[in-house]
């Protein structure tokens, strides 16, 4: 989960960078690097490993300046390794950037650039950015960082957060925002400023601070920063104070974890696939998995075991694991599993999801399951928590760490972990082609920047809230590989809202659930275009027909829609495969808003608990 830090100023640049990225370990990463500008010439230090390994290059060969940036990787395109750790630098030595997002047609650009000449040092999508600006610079952008940056961030594809220095201007940084891969912060000193991808990095130097939207980017300079769009107009920012203390300040700009957490998504999306595909050579990697093709194709059977959030999780993994793998699946709640005596054996391999790693019904099931002689694997946020330790290979999620009771990024991390197992199982079963498996990697990266669009849905929803928080019923409706969306959709009302709400499949509406429609009870209904959308506008008239008021969520462009429901959230057109990740985003913000409404405390709900360690 990549970090990243930037200093300018008066001070040696190298200390502050090397302590702000000290201070995002917490994320995880597999190489780190520093570039410091000195004497007109970029001196970069990089190493793979832990930062202590950077440290001591450092020692070893010191870095002198007072403008610099410094990056935490963890790797997508490329290996873990020290020419593909960040900083990387332009093939005219002029340029350096640090970057946290994928870039979805890097290989287009790459190819276009080496057309022309340049040369790659690197294996990563990163180093297409620097080269791209350097492009820039030389046609038409006169050697300014600003303008070529603005210039050439315009040809990414993807969500990306990117800071970049100039040996010829060593009197500013440029940093920028696209979408929603990762924040940018600029902490405002005196006489110095500083870049951060997380507030913690910085913190401790300085409580104002300028947070980036997407579209923006900021030119640093020791005593100014002007920010501008992407169309070069300049934008007046809002300036924060962040309170010293760890709560505060972990929060941010949102007035909630649970909200900060909706907004994560795009970040823990990405942090959750880097280091597990291979993107160069398209293929997906788990190694903690410890699966080896002759093991993958002896499996006749995988049980997911889960509880809540984590259950409705596996519920869209058995889609994936079933569709892409071809593997009989199945979805237990981890408090009944060990009641019913379960049929296991050592062909049979059985997936915990949790988020704390320590949810004593999982833990449960997972004894249950070792005493069975099956295969055990977790999916799990929290490192070194015993369901990772007592699996024979796990999944980290890599999601950061989750403070709302009500889980919300761990969901969604969680179900990309399902469809990464997916793919490593079909690509190692041979169950899907190579074509096949290049069109689902594709899904992958454009995944975070499709969650960020659908955040933009937030204003519309609070409109919503403002108008539905005094009902006191809601009905969620779902089908196919969304039916688990309308599951967790009600969950999130319910916890935090207090309002009693269902999630049903919609095909099973007119078996009961149907009584109870009325012009006091919303229905949520998740239309969006994909196998079953026309049975999903059928339910919405049945809706209508008995006077139910209908919230839909549907693609964008789906005018249609909006002359059958009362209310349409729109989210970006997707694949039906990735789309419960998508759709989720409205539910989750909807709960959030209304909760918020109704004065409810949506970080820590009444009754409940973060992690349930009793049974």
């Amino acid at each position: 989960m990549c970090g990243i830090v930037g200093y300018i100023g008066e001070q040696e640049a190298a200390p502050i960078i090397l302590d702000g990225l000290g201070r995002l370990e917490y994320r995880g990463y597999d190489s780190a690097g520093i570039a410091v500008i000195h004497d007109g010439s970029i001196q970069i230090r990089r190493d793979v490993g832990k930062l202590i390994n950077l440290r001591k290059r450092v020692t070893e060969y010191p870095l002198a300046g007072s403008v610099g940036i410094g990056h935490t990787r963890w790797a997508t395109h490329g290996a873990p390794a020290e020419h593909n750790a960040h900083p990387h630098i332009s093939m005219d030595g002029e340029f350096v950037v640090v970057h946290n997002g994928i870039v979805e047609n890097y290989r287009e650009l790459r190819d276009e650039l080496t057309a022309e000449g340049v040369h790659f040092n690197s294996d990563t999508d990163t180093e297409v950015i620097v080269q791209l600006i350097a492009r820039f610079a030389q046609n038409g952008a006169g050697g300014d960082v600003t303008e070529a940056t603005r210039h050439a961030v315009q040809h990414l594809r993807g969500a990306h957060a990117i800071v970049v220095m100039n040996r010829k201007q060593p009197d500013r940084i440029v940093a920028v925002r696209i979408g929603n891969a990762g924040g940018v912060a600029i902490g405002l000193g005196d006489n110095e400023n500083f870049v951060a991808s997380d507030i913690p990095a910085i913190i401790e130097l300085t409580r104002r601070m300028i947070f980036l939207e997407s579209g923006q980017m900021a030119t640093v300079q020791p005593r100014k920063v002007s920010v501008q769009n992407l169309q070069g107009q300049p934008v007046s920012p809002a300036v924060h104070q962040i309170p010293w203390d760890a709560v505060s300040a972990a929060k941010g700009e949102y007035q909630h974890f649970m909200l900060k957490e909706i907004f994560d998504q795009p970040r823990s999306i990405t942090d959750t696939i880097r280091g597990r595909v291979d993107f160069e050579h398209e293929r997906v990697l788990l190694p903690e998995l410890h699966m080896p093709s002759e093991a993958a194709k002896a499996l006749h059977r995988l049980v997911i075991v889960a509880c809540g959030t984590s259950y409705y999780s596996g519920l869209v993994g058995k889609f994936f694991i079933e569709q892409l793998a071809r593997l009989i699946v199945e979805v237990d709640y981890g408090s009944e599993f060990r009641y019913r005596d379960p049929l296991l054996d050592s062909n049979t391999a059985v997936l915990a999801i949790t988020q704390s790693g320590e949810t004593v019904d999982t833990l449960a099931a997972m004894e249950e399951a070792r005493g069975k002689k099956a295969l055990l694997w977790s999916i799990v946020n929290a490192i070194g928590s015993q369901a990772m330790r007592e699996a024979d290979g796990y999944i980290m999620m890599n999601a950061g760490p989750e403070i709302g009771v009500a889980s919300t990024k761990a969901f969604t991390a969680s179900i990309v972990d399902q469809y990464l197992l997916a793919l490593y199982l079909a690509q190692e079963r041979g169950t899907l082609s190579q074509v096949e498996i290049s069109a689902h990697l594709h899904n992958l990266a454009r995944l975070p920047d499709l969650v960020g669009q659908a955040l933009e849905s937030y204003p519309q929803v609070q409109a919503l809230a403002a108008h539905f928080h005094n009902y006191r019923d809601f009905l969620f409706l779902g089908r196919g590989i969304n039916y688990p969306v309308a599951l967790e959709g009600a969950l999130k009302l319910k916890e935090i809202s207090y309002i009693h709400a269902e999630g049903y499949p919609a095909g099973e509406m007119k078996h009961g659930p149907i009584a109870l429609i009325d012009e006091n009870m919303p229905v949520v209904a998740i239309a969006t275009k994909d196998a079953v959308y026309d049975k999903m506008i059928s339910q919405i008239e049945q809706a209508k027909a008995r006077g139910g008021i209908v919230i839909a969520v549907a693609t964008e462009g789906d005018n249609a829609i909006a002359e059958k429901a009362d209310h349409v959230i729109f989210v970006p057109p997707s694949p039906e495969i990735i789309s419960p990740v998508i759709n989720v985003i409205p539910l989750q913000l909807l709960a959030y808003a209304i909760a918020i409404r109704r004065g409810a405390d949506v970080d820590q709900p009444r009754n409940l608990a973060k992690s349930v360690t009793v049974e």
